[in-house]
């Protein structure tokens, strides 16, 4: 994980939470209402936290802490500067020491700027889970810092608690689409991982599809098409429009993939959409180069025979289609006349299809309307469509891919 840009970030808090200590310590008020062997130690640590002596700064706040009997005042002021040296010195557990001595005694500006300087004092030291718990302090005690939470996050997964970090991730996904803005790329490969490492396939899926949302990359896309299809409840019929998906998202790349899918399509009586497949294979080099040439050229000659026999039936096939007492025909018939070059023919088929009724699976003929709206060059009716599909065997959820791949397209 490279948290470097993060680290500089954290230094600055760091050191602006230290400052802000330092000049709350008192300053000249020691000379005036302390005695002087506790007074004159303490503006001479606090000299030497200006100078970034840290070190001797602490060896001064131990002389005034020796002065002998010490009131409720003066045990104050000397934890107080005791937390800016310590934490300059990079002596965490003093300055979270005695920072509980006094926490009932601050007020809640100064709880906030020394949680924070803690917190990030235990980050520097790679003690991620102290970093944790202090981090979740300093946004109990009303602290806002974006730094700070990066710190938090990165604690939480350094640390292994994976799900308190993917929990953080995702409000602050939450967060940002809620502001109008993009979740950071970063932020969601983070999440990613966090999810990887304790196998929450839901934590997965919610940053694998904002990733396609937001950067939709192909590796991205190969990432999320191929988890889909690993679920329990995808139904084997439903490859062909994955496989669509994978296609028009630039994702499909294996020789063995066009031709699967050129001969699901072949199944499907599409001998269009295979003819399709098959030129994109051969242009791309995948089905053109190597041991799959030969394959591919008996392939790209089986669905030129098919397609002829498919035009040529055609205006028999649609005859037949009007005439059926369900729409199922009207709506096959439709996606051959899309992936022939006619798709507003085709969408008309398949809304009369669909209007028809009967239908064997209605649900189906939904996404077939949307990908075939989508192929026609309307996008927006397109996701109008694919939003009503429903279905709990994978339906639903091509149906919600096809919408993402409709609204941000591919890389």
């Amino acid at each position: 994980m490279n948290s470097s840009s993060s680290n500089r970030r954290l230094r600055g808090a760091a050191g602006a939470a230290l400052l802000a200590a330092t000049l709350l310590a008192g300053g000249a008020a020691f000379a005036q209402t302390l005695r002087p062997e506790i007074g004159k130690p303490l503006q001479a640590a606090q000299e030497l936290i200006k100078a970034q002596r840290y070190k001797e700064a602490l060896g001064k706040v131990r002389e005034a802490e020796a002065a002998g009997a010490r009131n409720a005042e003066e045990t104050f002021l000397i934890e107080r500067m005791r937390i800016a040296a310590a934490s300059g010195a990079g002596d965490v557990d003093t300055a979270a020491k005695s920072f509980e001595a006094i926490s009932g005694r601050i007020s809640a500006a100064d709880k906030i700027r020394m949680t924070e300087s803690i917190a990030v004092g235990y980050y520097r030291a790679q003690q991620y889970a102290k970093a944790m718990q202090w981090g979740q302090r300093y946004f109990k005690e009303g602290g806002t810092s974006g730094a700070i939470r990066t710190m938090l996050i990165q604690s939480q997964y350094l640390s292994g608690d994976f799900a308190g970090a993917s929990k953080e991730l995702i409000a602050e996904i939450n967060a940002a689409e809620r502001a109008g803005q993009a979740p950071a790329e970063d932020r969601l490969k983070l999440l990613l991982n966090a999810a990887t490492k304790q196998n929450d396939n839901n934590a997965y899926v919610f940053a694998v599809e904002k990733l396609v949302t937001y950067y939709p990359k192909k590796e991205y896309w190969v990432d999320l098409l191929s988890r889909m299809q690993r679920k329990q409840n995808f139904s084997d019929r439903l490859s062909l429009d994955a496989y669509r998906l994978s296609l028009a998202t630039g994702s499909m790349s294996a020789p063995a993939d066009y031709m699967e899918m050129a001969q699901l399509a072949l199944q499907a009586d599409l001998a269009s959409e295979g003819k399709q497949v098959i030129d994109k294979g051969i242009s791309s080099g995948a089905l053109s180069t190597g041991a799959q040439a030969e394959r591919g050229k008996r392939l790209k000659a089986l669905v030129d025979k098919k397609l002829a026999e498919e035009v040529a039936s055609r205006p028999e096939d649609e005859r037949q289609a009007l005439a059926a007492k369900s729409g199922d025909a009207m709506v096959s018939l439709g996606m051959s006349y899309v992936y022939s070059g006619q798709a507003a023919k085709g969408v008309q088929l398949i809304q009369q299809g669909i209007a028809k009724g009967g239908l064997k699976r209605p649900e189906d003929a939904k996404l077939h309307l949307g990908i075939a709206q989508l192929v026609a060059g309307d996008k927006a009716k397109a996701q109008a469509t694919f939003k009503t599909v429903q279905g709990t065997d994978g339906t639903a959820d091509l149906a919600r891919l096809w919408a993402l791949y409709a609204k941000r397209g591919a890389a």
